[in-house]
């Protein structure tokens, strides 16, 4: 089922109001309420909504299984001073990268089910109604014993990150048996995202039911040391579709110690990369920060991808949209460097605002966005 770019963002409304109008539709998108009937039937005829108020067909749906949590955000107003108090402004909103992964997909129109753990309080009851809010489906979220989690990011001037603290207790307390019932949902979808901040045997048991149903999966490491505790369980025996680590990470996934300025055609980097395709990742995405990134695919070569040019406000979930964005153009049909870009334009896009999320991001956002040069290498 190919669909127009006009289709993609009907769909997208109707994922968070399915009970719309053509009229409120075409407010939204800026047309006639005609051309949306028209869209509308065509929609209709190619299968995508089903019958009365727009059901909408839930084929291609992702799962995020990972961390969720409130993000406190504060930022320095001038250069950071260190051991003194620094005078600056504070924001609270929803957070955690397996969350983020799952609003950024929602918002550009892809069905997603998140599955976290929060707590049994107030941040957890208002984690829980944002997410929903944003068209994210959380039936699965298992509301545990332990406080909601907390990440406190401080960002200097020029919104650079320069210190975060993770409370992720009751991430860390996410356990298979949360998972039981959602297995079918998982062993049916689209693809699955997995964050590293889940626990070994929580990954390991998704990896095996992926792996048993033949559902493509995508890892973010999120950090050096969860990196380092996700290595063992990569194996040629249990594939992955993709990992998205940076440089650091890297050289955690693969047991070797990498400078986080090595170039992307240094050998020791490529070794590293090619450690993980022997372990059963096809694609190797490593993120080079302000220098864009380096895709490498097993068997195909690898590709050089430009950062767009972008003016930063705040850092905080650039790699979260590109994750996302990514994981909705690879359902849309898109091949994986197609894909990787579109993520590099969503990045773009997500650090020019102080939001985590953006919260106009749309699918026609990034499309119109996407400039950036593309590079091979051998």
């Amino acid at each position: 089922m190919t669909l127009t770019r006009r289709e993609r963002e009907i769909l997208a409304l109707l994922r968070r109001d399915p009970l719309a109008g053509a009229q409120s539709i075409a407010d939204a998108l800026g047309t006639t309420r005609a051309a949306v009937n028209v869209h509308l039937s065509n929609l209709g005829k190619k299968g995508a909504i089903l019958g009365r108020g727009y059901i909408l067909r839930q084929e291609h749906a992702v799962v995020v299984i990972g961390g969720a949590n409130v993000d406190i955000k504060v930022r320095s107003l001038a250069p950071v001073a260190y051991r003194t108090s620094n005078p600056g402004r504070s924001h609270t909103s929803p957070g955690g990268v397996g969350r983020n992964v799952a609003e950024n997909l929602a918002r550009l129109g892809t069905p997603t089910h998140l599955i976290a753990a929060v707590g049994q309080d107030a941040a957890g009851e208002r984690l829980l109604s944002e997410t929903r809010a944003a068209g994210v489906r959380v039936e699965h979220v298992h509301r545990g014993p332990h406080p909601t989690g907390t990440y406190t990011a401080v960002l200097d001037a020029d919104g650079d990150l320069v210190v975060a603290i993770a409370d992720m207790a009751a991430t860390d307390a996410l356990a298979p048996e949360h998972l039981h019932a959602a297995r079918e949902l998982i062993g049916n979808a689209g693809l699955l995202v997995l964050d590293g901040n889940l626990s070994p045997r929580v990954l390991s048991y998704a990896l095996d039911l992926a792996s048993a149903t033949g559902v493509q999966t995508l890892i973010d490491p999120v950090s050096v040391p969860k990196a380092a505790l996700l290595a063992p369980l990569f194996a040629a025996g249990r594939p992955v579709f993709a990992v998205t680590p940076n440089v650091a990470e890297l050289g955690a996934l693969a047991g070797r110690d990498l400078d986080g300025g090595t170039d992307e055609g240094d050998p020791d980097l490529l070794r590293a990369v090619a450690v993980l395709h022997e372990r059963g990742v096809r694609h190797v995405w490593v993120r080079l920060g302000a220098r864009g990134s380096l895709l490498s695919t097993l068997d195909e070569g690898r590709v050089r991808l430009e950062a767009p040019p972008a003016e930063v406000r705040d850092v905080t979930g650039a790699g979260d949209a590109m994750l996302g964005a990514f994981a909705h153009a690879l359902l849309g049909g898109a091949d994986p460097v197609e894909a990787a870009r579109y993520g590099h334009a969503a990045a773009a896009l997500t650090v020019a605002t102080p939001a985590t999320v953006r919260p106009d991001l749309t699918a026609r956002l990034i499309e119109d966005a996407l400039d950036a040069p593309l590079r091979r290498t051998t």
